[in-house]
């Protein structure tokens, strides 16, 4: 494995509504006149935070010519569809089987979030050391706290995608760096470790001028949300359990969640923050072209129609659906997803929506709807934050554990409170009561798939509820000319380590599905 000790290009935070951006880089600095001060500490956090603004990981890309962050990894399974061919270095061609582990994807990846973990590991290390008469031991905690919680975060990535990786916990010296992998055992340990401390030390909010640092609840809805992939049921219910007592609540209005005008909602947990008048900012996972909304992430049918009418029942059996009108009489949280021929979709040119993606469907959340008030064009650089956890995840979250732990009764009022939120008719009125468990799990299930549609969970969900293939078969059977997704066992459940890792480190062995 590279080196990880990083020169760490320092952001801080300003006067502005959002940043971790926009002060000058420390990497001049000797690292004797550096990690003095609690200033010094706070911007050694702040470079952590950094990582996760890279490209490949949340601020993302517009087009396919670039690997995909994780705003689009729901194109990895049956929610939408990505572009392939040899330009392109997305989702779509791991869909189709045409990847190695040569593919610029898992390279980049790789290479941002052991970036993120290596900032996480400079910064542990060096805040423990601080003294007392430097920084108080209430702060000192309170900031190894973030970097915990950041490097529980990058290795949650690391185990889902990679599975088997190099654990590393120090800054290495050149004579420490080839190291061999870890068990996906010893990396979700570490997580689990990593979020606790997280969410016994940090606080449950801040002033206003720091909203966007990781608070306790990030870190127990980020531990719930590990919990959930490892199938410790008990572990999810009481990592939520103490969520639902931290003020969080949903907003009214789901689709304003997903604009600027949301970004404050008492529904998001954790978010990464993003300022559009910030020059080096790179934000554009919501930025979309003028002539059509973003061609490279385009929803499919078979997600489509998974939304309900505003009865509360299936397109195939409402009264209420009119296949000429597909967009009407549907659940809110369609509209707010997906954009449908002729609909609105840059208000300022008043455009419609010609129906010219490769699906016939246009993404809607999320993405841009008009230039800013400053002149920032909807194809450049913008503000959006994107949103790694919210409440109604963690109401789902909670569900789930329910729901696989046989305690059926305490499902309903949680995918209730979820589907009223936009209107829609609770289990009772319309499924019915007194449910088996399997009628349960795909009630729960769907629920979760239209709730959390386009939020880059697609793959995380179908991984570990076992459904990978059937969502490969879904794409197939929506026939999009030209894309054919090839279902090769664990290679489209997992990322390999890449080529230049394995090139430049001896003690690395390939993933057992790639090798």
């Amino acid at each position: 494995m590279k080196k990880l000790l990083f020169l760490i290009s320092i952001v801080a935070f300003t006067s502005c509504k959002k940043s971790y951006l926009e002060s000058p880089s420390l990497g001049s600095l000797a690292a004797e006149n550096f990690w003095k001060t609690e200033s010094d500490a706070l911007l050694g956090i702040h470079a952590i935070y950094d990582a996760l603004q890279d490209r490949i990981q949340y601020s993302g890309n517009l087009n396919g010519f670039a690997a995909a962050g994780f705003p689009m990894y729901d194109c990895f399974g049956d929610n939408v569809f990505n572009a392939t061919g040899w330009l392109f270095v997305g989702p779509g061609n791991y869909m189709l089987g045409n990847v190695d582990p040569n593919y610029q994807l898992f390279q980049t990846l790789w290479g941002s979030l052991y970036r993120g973990i290596g900032r996480a590991n400079l910064a542990i290390e060096n805040i423990q050391k601080m003294p007392e008469t430097a920084i108080t031991a209430q702060k000192k905690n309170q900031l190894l706290a973030q970097a915990y919680f950041l490097r529980g975060l990058f290795y949650s990535h690391i185990a889902v995608y990679y599975v088997e990786a190099p654990l590393v916990l120090k800054v290495q010296t050149l004579e420490e760096a080839l190291v061999p992998k870890n068990s996906y055992q010893e990396i979700s340990d570490q997580v689990v470790k990593d979020l606790k401390f997280a969410a016994d030390n940090l606080p449950v909010s801040y002033p206003a001028a720091q909203y966007g640092y990781a608070t306790k609840g990030a870190a127990l809805g980020i531990l719930a949300r590990f919990y959930l992939y490892n199938k410790d049921y008990q572990g999810v219910l009481d990592a939520t359990s103490t969520l639902l007592t931290l003020g969080y609540s949903l907003n009214g209005n789901y689709a304003q969640l997903f604009t600027e005008a949301g970004e404050s909602s008492k529904e998001i947990i954790f978010a990464v923050r993003f300022n559009q008048d910030v020059s080096s900012n790179n934000e554009l996972f919501s930025a979309t072209f003028l002539t059509i909304p973003r061609v490279e992430s385009a929803p499919m049918k078979n997600l489509v129609n998974e939304y309900y009418c505003t009865d509360g029942k299936p397109i195939t059996t409402s009264p209420l659906y009119n296949p000429v009108s597909p967009g009407l009489n549907r659940d809110p949280r369609c509209g707010a997803t997906i954009y449908f021929p002729g609909d609105i979709f840059l208000t300022d040119l008043n455009r419609a929506f010609t129906g010219n993606t490769a699906t016939k469907f246009g993404q809607r959340k999320y993405v841009r709807r008009a230039a800013s008030s400053t002149g920032i064009a909807v194809s450049s650089p913008g503000g959006q934050d994107f949103i790694v956890l919210r409440y109604a995840d963690v109401l789902l979250m909670r569900a789930e554990a329910f729901l696989e732990t046989n305690q059926l009764l305490n499902v309903y009022p949680l995918i209730n409170q979820v589907r009223a939120r936009v209107s829609m008719p609770s289990i009772e009125s319309v499924e019915g009561s007194g449910l088996s468990q399997t009628a349960l799990r795909a009630i729960v299930r769907r629920e979760r798939r239209v709730e959390l549609a386009i939020e880059g969970l697609r793959f995380f969900d179908l991984k570990r509820w076992g459904t990978m293939q059937a969502a490969f078969q879904a794409v197939v059977a929506d026939a999009v000319p030209g894309y054919a997704p090839t279902y090769r066992g664990l290679k489209s459940e997992t990322f390999p380590i890449p080529v230049t890792e394995l090139n430049v480190n001896n003690k690395l062995v390939q993933n057992t599905p790639w090798q």
